[in-house]
């Protein structure tokens, strides 16, 4: 996947809500749905966007969120955000994430130089800065496309 394209569909997802990230229910791709909206004067109608990374062969999540904050995060009220709004601490029940410092492709790397050799294909490494993850994937190409409100990566039928 060419870079400067792949740098231009991340870009877009920079100061956007990620709503839910992690592997596709058949477990190969991993998925982040975007909510992207705009200034509400551009008459633009926000959207649901998923993101792709196919062939991901690594994720890794991390927090961003400091120790400190943690510490006063733990009660169980903050997973709500109706419970949580008047308490100290990170509400969690916001159930978004801004991807906030945004994401950017990494260097190449000895991981994506052997799966590259390994697979036959070109590997990527990406990071994604949320404020309260941060994502790393190790993959091969990404698709964007716009799902409907109320997608739901795990259901099956």
């Amino acid at each position: 996947m060419d870079i400067a394209v792949l740098e231009q569909m991340l870009g877009e997802t920079f100061d956007h809500a990620v709503v839910h990230h992690g592997y596709a229910n058949y477990m190969r791709d991993y998925e982040v749905i975007v909510y992207a909206t705009a200034d509400p004067c551009t008459d633009i109608t926000p959207s649901h966007l998923r993101y792709l990374f196919r062939y991901c062969v690594e994720a890794r999540c991390e927090t961003s969120v400091p120790a400190e904050t943690w510490r006063v995060s733990l009660d169980e009220r903050l997973i709500d955000q109706e419970t949580g709004v008047d308490l100290d601490g990170y509400v969690w029940g916001v159930r978004w994430h801004a991807v906030y410092r945004g994401a950017k492709v990494l260097p190449e790397s000895e991981a994506t130089r052997r799966w590259s050799k390994a697979l036959g294909i070109e590997f990527r490494e990406v990071r994604m800065e949320a404020n309260a993850h941060n994502v790393t994937l190790l993959f091969s190409d990404l698709q964007v496309s716009e799902v409907p409100i109320g997608y739901a990566p795990f259901v099956t039928e």
